[in-house]
């Protein structure tokens, strides 16, 4: 998902949106032969995502930066721990700074939360899953964080999977159970035997209309927990079990314990705060 690509334009998006005209900071106050060796320094612990970025923001600035000792992604960190060495003219080492510990900063933040979250499952046999709730431009970067930090990626966007939410259901014309089923049964027909569809109910009793209707999964929309375990039983195996809705630190524990396969959590990625990471010279 994080092509180099998509690595490459969007580390030059940041660094023409931070110098468009140039560094006017170092180029009228540090000479231009002047070279430094700094280290990206934790200030909290966490899990370590963005290290693509990192090495990318410097090659840009200047390609004889060298970045080195750069930990893998998903590694998981404490407070003073060194996660990579950036060496090279100062120039360019200043330059790049911002925009390397603002790319490594919020997807660490997400590897970390992720993370959080995973473990507090890791009894069950639910995945942790994100959304479509992401940085416009950046969904790319924060669905690879998810994944450093344990996390599942669910589709990347609409072009992937078939979603069916309560207002698709209404634009159907699906108003009972018998309409939806019948819509639900056309929407595969055409969609072809290779397309997965997922459909979002927000209450028990339409469960049995959506399965009528083969689809991959049912997603349980804010349900409570007895209704989780009542429509995990409904579901059995003909369909992936997913639930959302209400899901934080303190009840993912519960809504796994449901028997779920699969919790999507927006939180992930719009709720993630930055790690403190910091670029000091050695």
């Amino acid at each position: 998902m994080l092509t180099p690509q998509i690595i490459t334009d969007v580390v030059a998006r940041a660094l023409a949106e931070d110098a468009p005209w140039g560094d006017l900071t170092v180029e009228l106050a540090i000479p231009e032969t002047a070279t430094v060796a700094t280290r990206v320094v934790a200030r909290e612990a966490g899990v370590f995502a963005g290290g693509p970025l990192i090495a990318e923001t410097f090659r840009q600035v200047d390609p004889r930066i060298a970045v080195t000792e750069l930990v893998p992604e998903g590694t998981a960190f404490g407070v003073g721990d060194v996660l990579a060495h950036i060496a090279g003219p100062a120039r360019g080492v200043l330059t790049g700074e911002r925009v390397a510990l603002n790319f490594s900063q919020r997807m660490s933040g997400i590897a970390t939360l992720t993370a959080r979250f995973v473990a507090l499952v890791a009894h069950t046999n639910a995945r942790i899953a994100d959304t479509r709730k992401t940085t416009p431009g950046l969904r790319a970067l924060e669905k690879h964080a998810v994944a450093a930090g344990g996390g599942s990626n669910h589709r990347f966007g609409l072009s992937d999977t078939i979603m069916i939410k309560d207002n698709h259901l209404v634009a159907l014309g699906a108003v009972d159970a018998a309409s939806t089923t019948a819509a639900l049964r056309g929407l595969r027909e055409r969609a072809g035997h290779t397309t997965s569809i997922i459909v979002e109910v927000d209450r028990v009793d339409q469960i049995e209309p959506v399965l009528a209707a083969r689809p991959t999964g049912v997603l349980l929309d804010n349900f409570s927990l007895p209704e989780l375990r009542e429509g995990v039983a409904l579901i059995g195996d003909r369909a992936i079990a997913e639930a959302s809705g209400g899901v934080n630190l303190d009840t993912v524990a519960g809504i796994a314990e449901t028997g779920v396969d699969v919790i999507s959590v927006g939180l992930l990625t719009h709720g993630a705060r930055a790690l403190d990471l910091g670029l000091d010279a050695e």
